[in-house]
């Protein structure tokens, strides 16, 4: 989707924005054959973007806080990559509560990069409440008092919160893909059924055709209609054996899936895998989907 649309920007010479979509999208380009062809394209259209724009690598002092390009919010600290800006004059600013906000006024030149380090200290308010005894002795001033002291900002570690027991792995999908695999089997031996039906009774009038010395060739007005009726017979036979060899492979796909799905370890990990079956006119399978 970034490189969609840093490639669309591009086109539009909106070089700022194309800079920043493309760079997003090579940070986390996607591990697949298709798109490794795409990977040249964005990498060679990113360094035209580059070349006409500025860009401002901006590291704040306090995790979290807001950063501010000219006014405009473009991300929290610390910022995954550079700020694509205009070339010219710029001010960063980065906000959090309980600091002091700082600024920084930079210049950029056309392809350049600009150095942004906001220091961040905390507000009055804040560091006062968290030095021990301040205010219980105002005007003390005296060398070496509160050296014992613990360093101010630290607080007490958040509780840990005990890990979630496992979620039990759910059965309807077993039920789901077993009903259908019966369903599929129960298709597959009827249609077998009547495919070899009607191959006995194509069988059959055709042999009574050869005993009565008549053929299907070219046969006679006398034979015409027994000859259709064994042709009916036989493309109906082929056609429900299809429909059985399809039905058959479909139980097989949908029975696969299921095993699959019961003895498939569950992740650790909050991912889940997802098993489908796969069927097409040459066999069938499962593809099983997810994230390790």
């Amino acid at each position: 989707m970034a490189y969609n649309l840093g490639n669309t920007k591009y086109q539009l010479k909106k070089h700022k924005e194309a800079a920043q979509y493309l760079s997003h999208a090579l940070r986390h380009w996607p591990l697949m054959k298709a798109a490794a062809k795409l990977k040249t394209t964005a990498e060679k259209r990113l360094a035209e973007s580059q070349a006409q724009v500025g860009a401002l690598a901006v590291t704040a002092g306090a995790p979290g806080a807001e950063v501010l390009v000219d006014g405009k919010a473009v991300g929290k600290a610390p910022l995954e990559g550079e700020v694509f800006v205009e070339p010219g004059e710029h001010r960063v600013e980065a906000k959090l509560e309980g600091y002091a906000p700082a600024s920084q006024t930079v210049k950029v030149a056309k392809g350049g990069t600009a150095e942004v380090t906001l220091a961040m200290a905390l507000a009055k308010s804040k560091a006062q409440a968290a030095a021990p005894g301040a205010n219980a002795a105002e005007g003390a001033s005296a060398p070496g008092a509160g050296a014992g002291a613990p360093a101010a900002g630290l607080a007490p570690a958040a509780p840990v919160e005990p890990a979630s027991p496992p979620q039990p792995r759910s059965w309807v999908p077993v039920i789901a893909l077993g009903a259908a695999s019966v369903v599929g089997l129960g298709v597959g031996i009827g249609t077998t059924v009547a495919s070899n039906a009607g191959s006995d009774d194509a069988h059959k009038q055709s042999a009574a055709i050869i005993q009565g010395r008549g053929q299907c060739v070219k046969p006679e007005s006398s034979w015409a209609g027994l000859c259709e009726q064994v042709q009916n017979d036989a493309s109906r036979a082929d056609t429900l054996g299809n429909v059985a060899r399809v039905a058959f492979i479909a139980s097989g796909a949908f029975a696969i899936a299921a095993a699959t799905y019961v003895l498939w370890p569950k992740p650790k990990r909050s991912e889940s895998a997802v098993a489908l079956p796969v069927v097409h006119s040459d066999g069938a399978g499962v593809a099983v989907m997810g994230a390790w």
